[in-house]
């Protein structure tokens, strides 16, 4: 029986971070140490290097998840630390593990097998703090709207109008909705309210798109918390909390340097959920670590139809990021899944359901290159039951799309199991698209809609040219939400998708690549700070709960400090 993850990770042999900053030109002046392995990277070195030219950024996504997982954060490192072994001045980039997840059902995101970022106990539980500070000053601005509303209300806030919520890095699905205030006048006025996780809040959002200190005060000054009786915006800056929200976040706001087992450098910073935020890390880390490296590796959240979109539209849009080649992972056992396999049952080759199920990872692709215009490979991530059979039909129907599979065992042989993928990827990230269509090309990337489009209509064109969706609909009150929401200047903002990952449509149910189905708008949320539009559709929700076996009830520490049971 092999290692686990935690036992690779806590076996492995770290450099001294200022080992790893040297390497990156970085002088040990400007880290700020937390241990002898991890450090945060000052704001004002990397602002001293903002005029130096730019690396090649390569944006690692994925088919739509599967209860067997996919392993894109296992993918990013190991091509990272394969890219380094075959010569490449690289780094990689991601997101930061929220708590919930490690504790519910996903466990944590630091990579498995042999290719980690480490140390791999501290980035998965608590790292260096930034999503407690994400935390504070998210509630700070909620107890502040309280108080405003206690102490007179001189702004003449509707109590039933207020739309900021509290945050909590755990999941728990008993503080989805509540009722504050209660207990009497001393209490404040009782409302009702509610809690989102972390990963889902404005502030994050802010944190992750920011692009310095007086951007991210200026962000959180715009935050809309609510409206007057009049139905007027009432802003952060209105209650005198964004100064304060910016100085507990101002320590967070400098992005975070770790090592994968073989060293190379990573940044790991910010943290949003691609199913209900916008799902990449901080815009920070990764413009800084393109002045670093020749080739920098990030990762977008879950599919290619929640992360790489909001990647395209959101991240891109709002940052000029353009990333030079995309890499898709999928697995064996995900298109099987698609194909209509039950979990218990994917070990047994299967290569008619493996055929079946590629239409989705098929419908990712022909996104990625043909929509948005990047040049991409299909890395297929190698697990041992896997079947020659199986494998070979996969990277046959990969051909068949015109596109290339390259088979990478980098779980079990680190960076050396994924050279044939790096050295594809630098030949794609010195080539031009073929396939980009002809509309609305900056900078040799194409939007999945134009600037100018309304709200409704960009929502539409992400659910029928992302999703294979034949029409999007709405109730009544969320149309004239949105027509609101237009007409008081907020269209020109882009849309951020709230939806289930595991499908195309709004039914985690639906496997494969399902079409024809309407999209329907649940809630619509303004994040006047983050700059953009949440569309919450289906059932999705920005509270999780946890499974009814969570990961929380295998994880331990013995007498000695040593974590176990982190996966």
């Amino acid at each position: 029986m092999g290692l686990s993850n935690i036992e690779i990770a806590q076996g492995a042999q770290m450099r001294p971070i200022a080992q790893i900053a040297d390497g990156l030109g970085i002088p040990e002046e400007s880290l700020e140490p937390y241990g002898r392995h991890k450090a945060k990277v000052s704001l004002r070195f990397l602002d001293s290097i903002a005029d130096r030219p730019t690396g090649r950024l390569v944006l690692v996504t994925a088919v739509s998840p599967t209860p067997a997982g996919e392993g894109k954060t296992t993918t990013t490192v190991g091509l990272g630390d394969a890219l380094t072994r075959i010569g490449e001045r690289a780094m990689i980039c991601l997101r930061e593990p929220a708590l919930g997840p490690v504790f519910g059902m996903k466990g944590g995101a630091a990579g498995g097998g042999y290719a980690q970022v480490v140390p791999m106990e501290d980035i998965n539980l608590h790292f260096t703090g930034d999503f407690s500070a994400i935390a504070v000053a998210t509630n700070l601005l909620a107890s502040l709207i309280d108080n405003h509303i206690h102490q007179g209300n001189a702004l003449g806030i509707d109590l039933r109008r207020i739309t900021w919520r509290r945050v909590l890095d755990v999941n728990d699905r008993a503080l989805r909705d509540v009722v504050v205030g209660l207990g009497g006048p001393g209490n404040g006025y009782p409302r009702e309210s509610g809690f989102d996780i972390v990963v889902a809040s404005e502030v994050m959002a802010i944190f992750c798109l920011a692009t310095g200190l007086a951007d991210l005060k200026q962000r959180l000054g715009d935050i809309v918390i609510g409206h007057t009786r009049d139905r007027q915006p009432v802003y952060a800056r209105d209650l005198e909390a964004h100064g304060a929200m910016a100085a507990i976040l101002r320590d967070a706001l400098a992005p975070n340097l770790v090592q994968t087992l073989e060293h190379t450098p990573a940044f790991v910073h910010g943290g949003p959920f691609a199913n209900i935020a916008h799902g990449c890390n901080s815009a920070i880390a990764t413009q800084s670590a393109l002045r670093l490296a020749d080739i920098v590796v990030t990762e977008a959240g879950f599919g290619a139809d929640l992360g790489a979109e909001k990647f395209v539209d959101i991240l891109c849009r709002s940052t000029g990021l353009r990333p030079s080649a995309a890499v898709i992972v999928a697995t064996v056992r995900a298109m099987k899944y698609h194909g209509g396999v039950e979990v218990a049952d994917l070990p047994t080759e299967d290569v008619a359901a493996l055929e079946r199920g590629t239409v989705n990872l098929v419908r990712h692709l022909t996104t990625v290159r043909d929509t948005w215009g990047i040049p991409a490979v299909v890395a297929i991530n190698h697990r041992q039951e896997d079947t020659d059979a199986e494998t070979q039909a996969l990277v046959a129907a990969v051909e068949r799309a015109g596109a290339r599979a390259v088979v990478a065992r980098h779980f079990a042989q680190g960076g050396a199991g994924a050279e044939e993928l790096a050295r594809e990827v630098v030949r794609l990230c010195a080539e031009p698209s073929e396939h980009a269509e002809p509309a609305q090309p900056r900078g040799g990337l194409h939007f999945t809609y134009p600037d100018d489009a309304t709200l409704w209509e960009k929502m539409r064109m992400i659910a029928t040219r992302v999703y294979g969706a034949s029409d999007i609909t709405a109730s009544t009150a969320v149309r004239a939400q949105i027509r609101r929401l237009q007409d008081e200047g907020y269209g020109h903002y882009p849309v951020c998708v709230a939806k289930t990952q595991y499908s195309f449509s709004t039914d985690p149910k639906l496997r494969g690549a399902p079409s024809g189905h309407v999209v329907d708008i649940r809630e619509v949320r303004l994040a006047a700070g983050a700059r953009f539009v949440v569309m919450v559709c289906g059932d999705i929700m920005t509270m999780p709960g946890l499974p009814a076996v969570p990961a929380a009830n295998t994880i331990d520490v013995d007498d000695d400090g040593r974590i176990t049971g982190l996966f």
